[in-house]
Order: C-alpha cells, then sequence, then structure tokens
C-alpha cells in the first residue's frame, strides 16, 4: 500500500470550489494526520470512553460540580488548551489538532457543548484580540479550566440580530470603569464560568466587548433554563446592574466588537460541525450494533434493504460533512501558516484570513447539523419502540441534535449567508462568478455534445459528471434569479436558501470526491466504501440542485419564459442516475461489518 500524499493543503480562496476544480493532493483529509495527531485523537477517544460515558447519568442530572470537574480532567490532558498559546499555559496546536480532539470528545452533546463555548467562543476572542496583560491574567486560568468560560452575546431581542443589542456600557467620569447594563439570554456555561465575554455598546452606539470577572460587583446569573435537549449543560441568563468593569478589561478597541463577534463565530460554525461528526459517529456506532443484535422474523435486522439504508444514509452524509470539515480546517491553517510568526501575523490578520473561509464555515454549520438530525431521526426509527424511552440514548440523541440548527447562528441565517458572501465577492471583483455564468449560458446555446459518453468507465466518471452538472444548475439557476431580481435578490430568502443548498451541495460532493480519489490512488482498503458512498451523494446532489433549481425557475419567470428556462434546465440536469440501491447494500455491509463506521 503507498501512502497517502502528505503535502498540506493548499490555501484556496474562499468559496472557489463552486467555479474550480480541485486535485486530491491540494486537500487535507483525515487520512493525512501524522503519527501525533493519531496518538492525540486515540488519547481523546479513549477519554471519552472512560471518563466521559461513564458520567453521563451524573451530567445529564446536573449533579453539582461533575461537569466542571469532567472539564478540568480534560484539561489536564491539554484537550481545553489546544489553540492556547504554550506562553499561556496552553500547547499552541493547529486548527486540525484542535479538531481531532473536539471530533473524539463529542460522544455526549452536553459535554460538547460546554466544551465547545470553552474553547472556542469563549477562549479565542482572548487569544486573538486580548492585550498582553489580559493574556497573562486570563488564559492560564481557561487553559486549565480553573476557570471556565462563557460568551455573552445574545439578548431577548437580538438573537440573530447580534448588532441590535441593547446591553449599554458608560465610562465612569474618572476613566477607570465601565458600567454595564443589561440582559443577556441563553448563556452556555452561565452558571459554572469564572469569565465572560460580554459584549455592550459604548454610551448606546459603539458595538464592543468586555472581559466580566464572575465576582465583579453589579453581575448575577439567572435560573437555568429547562430545556429540550443537552440538559446536562449550564444555560442561564446573565444579569447586569451597574456592572462595574475595569477599563483595561475591554476587548480590543472601542466600537470593533463586532470583528471579534463575527470571526470568532466562523470559527465556532467549524467546531460546531466538528462536534456534529463526532456525535453523528459515535449514534451511528450505536445504529449498527442494535440492528446487528435485534432479531425480527428469525434474522437480525441489519440484514433488511430499509434498514440497511438507514444506515448507508447516516454513514455517506457523515463521510460528506468529515471531508468538509478537514479540508476546511487544512485550509485555513495553511491560510494562517503564511503569517505564523511574522510581523504581518496581527489579529487584523487573523480576522481576515479567517473570515475568507465564512461561506465555507456556515456550509458546514448547516450540512453537518441537519446531517447529525438524519443520523439522529434513523438512530430511533431503527430502534422502534425502545428508541422513543429515556431508557436508551436514541431519545436524548434525538433531543439533543436540535440545538445544532439553533445554535452559532440559526441554519436559516447561515443560509441567508452563505449566498450573499458569495453575492458580495463576486460584485467585489474577488471571484469570477459572472464569468462563469457566462459560460455556462454559452454551453446551454451550443448543439448537444455526447463527447462525455467516452469517458463513462472511467473511475469516479459518474460522481465528477454529477459534480459538473451540479456546478452548472447552480450557476444557471443564480442568473435566472439575478436577472428577475437584481439588487433586491437579497430580499428573496426563499431563493437565497435554494441556492444555498445547492452551493453546500457542490461542496460536500466535491470534498468526498477529492477524498475517495485520493483513498484510491493511495491504495487504501477504505478506497472501496468511500467511493460507494461517494456515489449516493453524487445521486443526491443532483437531486437536490434539480428541485431546488426548478423552485427558483418558477419563481424567477412565467409563461414561455419559464417553459424555455426549464427546457434549458432539463438539459444541464441530463444525467444516469446510479444504482443507489446497490451501492446502499455496499455501504451498509461495511459498516456492519466493522461495527461502526468504516472510515478513520
Amino acid at each position: 500500500m503507498s501512502p497517502l500524499v502528505a503535502s498540506r493543503a493548499i490555501a484556496a480562496p474562499g468559496g472557489s470550489f463552486l467555479l474550480e476544480s480541485r486535485a486530491p493532493a491540494e486537500i487535507f483529509t483525515p487520512e493525512d494526520m501524522n503519527e501525533e495527531q493519531r496518538q492525540i485523537a486515540a488519547t481523546a477517544a479513549r477519554f471519552a470512553r472512560e471518563e466521559i460515558l461513564p458520567a453521563i447519568s451524573a451530567i445529564e442530572a446536573r449533579e453539582s460540580g461533575v461537569l466542571a470537574a469532567l472539564m478540568r480532567k480534560a484539561a489536564e490532558l491539554g484537550f481545553m488548551a489546544a489553540e492556547i498559546p504554550e506562553e499561556y499555559g496552553g500547547i499552541g496546536a493547529d486548527k486540525i489538532t484542535s479538531a481531532l480532539i473536539a471530533g473524539h470528545l463529542s460522544v455526549l452533546a452536553s459535554f460538547s457543548t460546554a466544551m465547545g463555548a470553552h474553547v472556542g467562543i469563549a477562549t479565542l476572542p482572548l487569544v486573538w484580540y486580548g492585550t498582553e496583560d489580559q493574556k497573562r491574567r486570563y488564559l492560564p486560568k481557561l487553559a486549565s479550566c480553573e476557570w471556565i468560560g462563557a460568551y455573552a452575546l445574545s439578548e431577548a431581542s437580538s438573537g440573530s440580530d447580534a448588532m441590535n443589542i441593547r446591553t449599554r456600557a458608560t465610562l465612569s467620569a474618572d476613566g477607570r470603569h465601565y458600567i454595564l447594563n443589561g440582559e443577556k439570554h441563553w448563556i452556555t456555561n452561565c452558571a459554572i464560568a469564572g469569565l465572560y465575554t460580554v459584549f455592550a455598546k459604548i454610551d448606546g452606539e459603539n458595538f464592543s466587548a468586555f472581559l466580566v470577572e464572575r465576582d465583579t460587583p453589579g453581575l448575577s446569573v439567572g435560573a437555568e433554563e429547562h430545556k429540550l435537549g443537552i440538559r446536562g449543560s449550564s444555560t442561564c441568563p446573565l444579569i447586569l446592574q451597574d456592572c462595574k468593569v475595569p477599563a483595561e478589561n475591554l476587548l480590543g478597541e472601542p466600537g470593533k466588537g463586532h470583528h471579534i463577534a463575527f470571526n470568532v463565530l466562523n470559527m465556532g460554525r467549524l467546531k460546531l460541525g466538528v462536534f456534529c461528526v463526532g456525535g453523528a459517529r459515535h449514534s451511528l456506532a450505536e445504529m449498527i450494533r442494535y440492528a446487528r443484535e435485534r432479531r425480527a422474523f428469525g434474522k437480525p435486522i441489519a440484514e433488511f434493504g430499509l434498514i440497511q439504508r438507514k444506515i448507508s444514509a447516516s454513514a455517506a452524509r457523515l463521510y460528506a460533512a468529515e471531508s468538509m470539515n478537514y479540508r476546511t480546517v487544512g485550509m485555513i491553517d495553511s491560510c494562517l501558516a503564511e503569517v505564523e510568526g511574522g510581523q504581518s501575523h496581527s489579529p487584523i490578520e487573523t480576522q481576515k484570513r479567517i473570515e475568507e473561509y465564512a461561506v465555507e464555515c456556515s456550509i458546514l454549520k448547516v450540512y453537518d447539523s441537519e446531517m447529525l438530525t438524519l443520523v439522529a431521526d434513523e438512530l430511533v426509527a431503527t430502534m422502534a419502540g425502545y428508541g422513543y424511552v429515556e431508557d436508551y440514548p436514541a431519545e436524548r440523541v434525538y433531543r439533543d441534535a436540535r440545538i445544532n440548527r439553533i445554535f452559532e447562528g440559526t441554519n436559516e441565517i447561515n443560509r441567508l449567508i452563505i449566498t450573499g458572501w458569495l453575492m458580495k465577492r463576486a460584485a467585489a471583483g474577488k471571484l469570477p462568478l459572472l464569468q462563469a455564468i457566462k459560460r455556462v449560458m454559452d454551453e446551454i446555446t451550443q448543439p448537444p455534445s455526447l463527447d462525455g459518453a467516452a469517458e463513462s468507465s472511467q473511475p469516479f466518471a459518474h460522481e465528477t459528471a454529477a459534480l459538473a452538472a451540479a456546478r452548472r444548475l447552480t450557476l444557471f439557476a443564480a442568473s435566472v434569479a439575478s436577472q428577475r431580481y437584481m439588487n433586491t435578490l437579497q430580499d428573496q430568502q426563499e431563493i437565497m436558501a435554494d441556492l444555498a443548498d445547492m452551493i453546500a451541495q457542490i461542496y460536500a460532493l466535491e470534498s468526498a470526491l477529492l477524498r475517495a480519489r485520493k483513498l484510491a490512488d493511495a491504495g487504501r482498503n477504505t478506497a472501496a466504501i468511500a467511493a460507494a458512498m461517494t456515489g449516493l451523494l453524487a445521486d443526491e446532489a443532483i437531486g437536490v440542485a434539480e428541485q431546488s433549481a426548478r423552485r427558483i425557475l418558477a419563481a424567477s419567470a412565467e409563461g414561455d419564459m419559464l417553459r424555455t428556462q426549464l427546457a434549458m434546465l432539463r438539459r444541464l440536469a441530463r444525467f444516469t442516475p446510479a444504482n443507489t440501491v446497490a451501492l446502499s447494500r455496499a455501504v451498509a455491509a461495511a459498516c456492519i461489518a466493522a461495527e461502526k463506521y468504516p472510515m478513520i
């Protein structure tokens, strides 16, 4: 067996996947992890198995001190300090290492939620924007979980509309303190936190961030929320009444808090995707175990085709999500490495380089959270009545999964971000979208060609053709909608969301395809299962793209114009489907034989 290409992923321009093809060697995949990273992953998996899983009942019952103690135990292994620099008590790992730690610890959503808030949105703003004094005072405590962090942005009247917060900060007459007044809602880790990153408007206008310690006068924590899921994590309101915060605890520049909020949310969306993949991997293993053990009509239900379809659909979506996650985090690492240690490596530079992949991060948030929803639902369906009662894990997994479509900006908001971000880049000349649309329109007006028929026997020809067709359909639909609505397209939320779904399918399919080709080129024993899952994803991508395009055309034209455009759509969507029944059975067989998700 030859080794996989071990080169660093290229820092491709954000959103370029929509228009350009990549080579397998240009992306990072889980199989590219080095030996040290594999050892870290194994240690994290063992911690999850030996420490988190036995504590589920105590965590879910919110037994006092259990969750915080478990987080401190994880911190002793460095798991809570992956992205904190070594000089402040961290391990200074790259984003890939941080992602694999998060993924392998994601066996309980309540723990993942607390950990994710602490290591991500509560710690990274300080890493990126903190002064030297702030970092030395707080990062070592966060690294060890002596203090657990919380991020206080949301308010009752400004969830997704983050810039509309009402919490106010006023500088005292002597200039030594900011006086904060307001109330934050749905704050993860609120009851167990020692440090809060609180967003407020200075004088009611300048959106800013503040580091607020737990014992600050005027700060109080409200009652725990009674939640549908993630019941073991702390979620409370944070109340600020003449809260007196030292002026030196202003984080970043006054009036620039939106840079902190939105850039940390990009990484939060990426990390949320990683947690979803970890949770789905664990849930799929439960599904397979139950299907192997449960017998009906004289044989294990794992032998039934419709149960196999549940297993294969879950595995294929999980494979796509995992492939996208590591591709994205690999690009971010490469982009950041270009300035690591140099004079240009500043918060502003870091912000710009992470923001480059805002659309990919939003795609991960939407696709991965909905993937986990599918897996959770299929787990309940596989376990049937047992899946609906609290004595079995499926019921908890099903409830816990729902919050991921709300966290880090709702999926609806993120769908608007995906399409809107790409449109803005195209308008600014940073993405050659108009040129690509022109090529597709020129292709439509040309006589039909049979050139692709000769390539049908080539490896991955079916999947490559599906990817090309999905791109053409997306660009065609975007062109029609843009011509119809022009500058008001952003107000057509249904169309923006359909375009976002088409765009996400392209990124998912291409990421899965590149990984499958990389595995095949290296002769890996997982190459065949990766190819089968990619085949399932190809047919799904075409189905989503064609259905979404039809809705967009119907909302953008009528009469003869609509009929003409639908004829063009049929030509662009011309595609011979694969035998998805055979592919599904092959994927399920591999999962059942491995007794888990069969990839690395």
